[in-house]
């Protein structure tokens, strides 16, 4: 951190939510479950204008009292309705800022969100995104945090907000979110994060699972559940309801006798299934609609004919391929004899194991074991050619009856990149492999780490009647792919339609169904017709290891015969349910077909959410601060590229990272990563894209004559410019070369109206009509309300502009006696992803995404730089490995960074020429 001392100490973050205190490292509580946190700063006076920081004690804390923390879930015929309740008292004698989390599983949409204060009570409102979306845009153009929703995890999602609450007033927040449980692997899963960090006076998790089905099993599982606090978990089971609670005591919850830390601290996991002891499944009838869940014991496996496709391009190196190695060798093992299956590995090439499918024998099953240990990683990523040749593959086996005639086939593929060589245009590999397949094969896609694009598996997989995963880089992704194939490795059932009178049901969810595996279940939900209905016949066809076809009559059911002791207080369960189910296939089916069909689903789905007052990703739930002028705070639906490009931002590191003023710190004995790519241009002049999350770089040099004026950074939307002079060494150098760096930076914020001149002389800031000067000979700082200025004397510019990127300029400074060389600028980007998607600039243009394969490593002139092919933006260039300098951190040396060099002015990695990118003046876009 030494080149960045001149910053200025803020909050300290932990990327897990924890708050630390200014530099004094005081960690406060704040609650993953139903959180309650008492901020470090009144964040508002009574005008509404920011206060500065004050140290404050440990006493400030108790000036809070968090009174209670309930989850109270109420699972009806599988359809999950929980509600969160934190109450909290504020004892001081001055207003107190209150934090409330709540995490909950991705797969749930929230409902409702209200805050009771003094007996009044501010609930959000639901609405189209778009409109939402303008009073977002407000918000951020006013300064505000307006988004309320963030990814955390694989399975989760936070919901975070806070509120000002007057001196001696409490306030209630409660949160309400539904969701249809998906049965996986013999299991239905009601997943609760409890991360309260402080002990809770009353803490309650209930939980009440009603199921006319009958219950078979209920397990209870938690992270923190040690054998003083297993007794503490009541579950009571009967033959139609399952009841599970745990509230532990003040004394309970305490980790030692003398200290003030909680036990509870992870994840509480319920998990049940259900009675199938009918082929025709489960139908119920309630307020009008019916939902019918099918799942038949005792069905024998259809056999597979399954093809591995693996990605082992160069970007799958190390850790990936190694996994994938460990995967498929349990994978293989996992193979039944009746099943037939090939390997196809490819790169910029296509490499298949065998020329035909092979039965899975011991013999065969051996043999690919060993040729997966063979794997090498190298090259790029022929998607198109490599799926295309698998699919005629199979065909051909199938052409020349070398399967079973009553077997499904599938595609299995894995990959971590984008499409390249060969074909790169997703759209264009997508309508290839759809009209090869003709409808008659499953693609199902794994996409390996945050480099894939997933929208394009999603897409592929669906319009081949599977779907896509997205397999995460971490210790257990060898579980993960595991566990993935374990679900679709028994199929049972395929072309399932579960039929029903036309005349009797209208508005159905889908009833056509692909394949039905073991230990899954298929729903149908509808509307009656008529409501004076009591029974009507249902059918169910599917072609299995034998013909299957079931039929019967589904009957109206009595809840109040079948729970005569419980208050029935969710009696629309069924009219949610085929709400919720309608909604998602709508969305699913907004991303196939033609633009017609894509647009009808949008729109249909968009009317469900806001009749239901669902957030989805259509919808956004807006929040409107009790007696204050801030504007709406906004909760969205993350989708899953949200999360993904959420997750290349956050931390990379395998423990939490700590930030300092967005830098990361890196404490003795453990390396954190930085959270984004760093971006720089330094030295004559070179310029380095840093991809921590690859572990590489991309690094080029710009060569014009002294004089010229590039456009680095342009960022339409927000405002941003940012243009850099070149100048040339005072003589020409004993290398005979003309050697370049940059010597001025003009940066603009229009909307902010700030405009900034940073030189190897001095800093000119022109703000609210007025130029101000700063000197490189001394320490100083300019803090304003839309900018900060840090200097450090002789080395280092600071430039933080509001809720924005952060800029840091360092000054190199020559011997003025020196024969050739002069002073020149060095120039970082920090909080990159502040900027718009639109950003471009010879720097800006790669703030959010450069997708590259490398591979055919050869010797280059000098034995330590070997040069490489590298595939990108549809291009193959000549590139060299080499290394450029980070001086952040060592102004004198450097911190040398290897990277792949890309010649000729960057040419085939930079949109267009580097001419391209010339002004004629130092505050001019292009």
């Amino acid at each position: 951190m030494s080149g960045l001392s001149g910053v200025r100490c803020r909050l300290l973050r932990l990327c897990l939510g924890l708050c630390l205190g200014l530099c004094l490292g005081l960690v406060l509580p704040r609650l993953g479950l139903g959180a309650v946190l008492v901020s470090l700063e009144e964040a508002h006076t009574q005008h509404g204008a920011p206060r500065s920081l004050q140290k404050r004690s440990l006493d400030q804390n108790e000036q809070v009292e968090v009174m209670s923390v309930t989850l109270d879930c109420t699972v009806t015929s599988r359809f999950a309705h929980s509600v969160m309740t934190t109450k909290a008292l504020n004892k001081a004698n001055s207003s107190k800022e209150i934090f409330f989390d709540v995490e909950l599983p991705k797969t749930a949409f929230i409902t409702n969100f209200t805050m009771e204060i003094e007996s009044r009570q501010y609930v959000g409102v639901v609405k189209e995104k778009e409109t939402a979306k303008k009073q977002y845009e407000t918000a951020v153009r006013a300064g505000q945090t307006a988004a309320l929703v963030k990814a955390s995890g694989r399975k989760m999602e936070k919901f975070s907000v806070s509120v000002n609450v007057a001196a001696l007033s409490n306030v209630t927040f409660t949160l309400t979110y539904e969701e249809l449980l998906q049965r996986n692997l013999g299991q239905y899963e009601i997943l609760t994060r409890v991360q309260p960090k402080q002990r809770i006076q009353d803490f309650k998790i209930v939980t009440n699972i009603y199921e006319p089905q009958g219950i078979e099993n209920v397990d209870v599982q938690s992270t923190f559940l040690s054998n003083d606090l297993l007794p503490l978990v009541e579950k009571t089971v009967t033959d139609k309801k399952a009841r599970i609670s745990f509230c532990p005591t003040m004394e309970q919850q305490q980790r030692c006798p003398d200290c003030d830390g909680t036990l509870i601290n992870g994840d509480f996991v319920i998990k049940y299934d259900v009675k199938r002891e009918k082929s025709l499944g489960d139908l119920q009838i309630v307020n009008g609609y019916f939902v019918h869940y099918f799942a038949p014991p005792d069905l024998r496996r259809v056999p597979m004919n399954v093809v591995f496709v693996i990605d082992k391009s160069g970007s799958m190196s190390g850790k990936k391929i190694l996994q994938t190695k460990d995967a498929m060798l349990e994978i293989l093992q996992d193979l039944q004899e009746e099943d037939h299956f090939a390997i196809v590995i490819f790169n910029d090439g296509v490499m298949p194991w065998r020329s035909t499918l092979q039965q899975a024998t011991n013999q065969t099953v051996e043999e690919a074991k060993n040729h997966i240990r063979e794997l090498r990683s190298s090259g790029g990523t022929d998607i198109n050619t490599a799926m295309l040749r698998t699919v005629e593959m199979l065909q051909t086996a199938r052409r020349d009856q070398q399967l079973p005639q009553r077997s499904t086939d599938i595609i299995i593929l894995l990959t971590d990149g984008m499409p390249g060589p060969g074909e790169t245009n997703p759209k264009i590999i997508q309508k290839n492999v759809r009209e090869e397949i003709a409808g008659n094969m499953s693609v199902y896609c794994l996409g390996f780490g945050n480099d894939v694009e997933y929208s394009f598996l999603d897409v592929m997989s669906q319009e081949n009647k599977g779907f896509a995963r997205r397999i995460f880089e971490d210790s257990d992704a060898v579980l993960q792919l595991q566990g993935f194939y374990k679900e679709v490795s028994s199929p049972v059932l395929l072309d399932v339609d579960l039929k029903y009178p036309a005349n009797t049901v209208d508005l159905l969810t889908t009833n056509h169904f692909d394949h039905l595996f073991s230990g899954t279940e298929l729903v149908v939900a509808g509307r009656l017709m008529d409501n004076g209905v009591d029974s009507f016949p249902v059918e169910v066809f599917g072609l299995g290891y034998e013909d299957f076809q079931v039929q019967g009559q589904a009957s109206v059911q009595d809840w109040g015969l079948l729970y005569p002791d419980e208050e029935y207080i969710f009696g629309d369960f069924t009219e949610r349910l085929w709400a919720y189910l309608t909604i998602q296939q709508l969305l699913d089916k907004s991303k196939v077909g033609s633009p017609e069909e894509k647009d009808s689903s949008k729109a249909k789905a968009l009317e469900m959410s806001l009749l239901y007052n669902f957030v989805t990703p259509l919808t956004s739930m807006v929040v409107t601060k009790p007696e204050s002028d801030e504007p709406p705070l906004v909760a969205d639906k993350l989708t899953e590229e949200q999360r993904q490009r959420a997750e290349k931002m956050s931390c990379t590191s395998e423990n939490t990272p700590l930030m300092f003023d967005g830098v990361h710190v890196f404490l003795k004995g453990q390396h954190y990563r930085p959270v984004a790519p760093t971006y720089l241009v330094d030295g004559d002049p070179h310029f380095l894209i840093e991809l921590p999350e690859r572990d590489d770089a991309l690094c080029f040099n710009i060569n014009n004559k002294p004089g010229t004026i590039f456009t680095l950074v342009k960022d339409t939307e927000s405002g941003i410019l940012v243009n850099g002079q070149i100048v040339g060494d005072k003589a020409l150098a004993p290398d005979g070369q003309i050697h370049t760096y940059f010597s001025r930076f003009g940066i603009i914020h229009k909307s902010l109206g700030i405009k900034l001149e940073v030189s190897t002389r001095d800093i000119s800031v022109l703000q609210d009509g007025r130029w101000v000067k700063l000197l490189w000979t001394d320490t100083t700082s300019l803090t304003g309300p839309t900018l900060d200025l840090n200097v450090k004397k002789h080395s280092v510019l600071t430039v933080t502009l509001k809720d924005s990127v952060k800029f840091v300029v360092l000054l190199h400074r020559v011997w003025k006696k020196h024969p050739y060389h002069r002073d020149y600028l060095g120039f970082y980007t920090l909080d990159s992803h502040l900027l718009s998607p639109g950003v471009h600039g010879l720097l800006g243009q790669f703030y959010h995404r450069i997708d590259f394969e490398v591979s055919d490593m050869r010797p280059g002139e000098t034995p330590e730089k070997p040069d490489a092919t590298m595939f990108v933006k549809g291009q193959q260039l000549n590139v060299t490995r080499g290394w450029q300098r980070d001086f952040r951190n060592n102004m004198e040396t450097g911190e040398k960074i290897p990277c792949w060099f890309i010649h000729n002015n960057a040419t085939g990695l930079i949109d267009g020429d580097a001419s391209d990118y010339i002004v004629s003046d130092l505050f001019k876009t292009v």
